[in-house]
């Protein structure tokens, strides 16, 4: 049986620095427009909407696709960097 994405993506490892996120969030941008992009195209679901209208953001479980960074445009995410040496994710599946 094949697996599904969740399970692949499952089987990954990460390792994140609990003490820098290598991605810089605006969590109150004004563009909701802009806010909604980001959130949607995160394959991983990491980007989140508040009640109050600000971003909830989690960088442990980044794959890493900079897909946030391409469809935010310098707005929502202020800046994306790869994380530091031994950090980030592991794709343990093609």
């Amino acid at each position: 049986m094949a697996m599904s994405i969740d399970d692949k993506l499952g089987v990954n490892k990460f390792n994140a620095d609990m003490s820098w996120s290598h991605i810089d969030v605006d969590h109150e941008h004004p563009d909701k427009e802009q806010v909604r992009k980001v959130i949607l195209a995160c394959p991983a679901h990491l980007y989140r909407l508040n009640d109050d209208g600000t971003i909830r953001f989690n960088h442990e479980g980044c794959l890493e696709c900079g897909t946030c960074r391409v469809v935010s445009g310098g707005k929502v995410v202020k800046k994306w960097e790869h994380p530091k040496d031994g950090k980030g994710v592991q794709f343990r599946k093609g």
